[in-house]
């Protein structure tokens, strides 16, 4: 099975979950990461997108990890781990002062599926907005987004949002995926910018 080859290739890998696998395909997608950025992974434990996005930024790259839940130190010293809850009030400000302005921000956050399609959709939408929120305050001007989404009736209205900060929008469902799950990732290109983002790419 599909399932069993990708937690496989994980482990046999050195990746801690075959949501690795998704990042690497939505990257041979898009071509979004290059050597040199400063990433941010929202709800990163436990660690697998953190794991792949610091080896495609490389050693003059850095990887922001953020969860609430903890997470085992890497052995990439590219990551830097953060444990703070995502929707913490104060997360912007405090990246912003220590890294300033980044390439992209990157999230596979999930709810805790509670069978109850139409609120796991909800919140798995709320999620992301939180996500899109924090990537138009800390986002350079061209830079990219990545976040996970649930397929149902508030998608089309979280893209429309998204269109309104990036050039190009796109829903992208890697392979590594399960094809029965309603799990889709939308994907931001070429950040557009807001009177406050570009301010401060100016004073950088």
């Amino acid at each position: 099975m599909k399932e069993d080859f990708y937690y496989t290739q994980a482990r046999s890998s050195g990746y801690r979950s075959r949501a690795s696998f998704k990042l690497q395909q939505i990257n041979k997608k898009f071509s979004l990461f290059r050597k040199g950025q400063i990433i941010i992974d929202l709800g990163a434990s436990p660690g697998g997108w953190s794991q792949v996005a610091s080896h495609l930024v490389g050693s003059g790259g850095k990887v922001i990890a953020i969860d609430k839940s903890y997470i085992t130190p890497f052995k990439e010293s590219n990551i830097e781990i953060i444990n703070k809850d995502i929707l913490n009030r104060n997360l912007s400000s405090l990246l912003y002062a220590k890294h300033g302005v980044i390439d992209g921000l990157i999230s596979d956050c999930s709810p805790n599926i509670s069978g109850d399609f139409s609120r796991d959709h909800s919140i798995q939408i709320s999620l992301a907005k939180r996500a899109l929120l924090l990537a138009t305050e800390l986002l350079k001007i061209d830079g990219f987004f990545i976040s996970k989404l649930f397929q149902g009736s508030e998608l089309q209205t979280f893209m429309d949002d998204l269109k309104q900060h990036f050039e190009i929008g796109k829903l992208y469902k890697p392979a590594a995926s399960r094809k029965k799950s309603a799990e889709i990732y939308v994907v931001g290109l070429k950040y557009i910018g807001t009177l406050e983002s570009n301010t401060k790419e100016k004073k950088e």
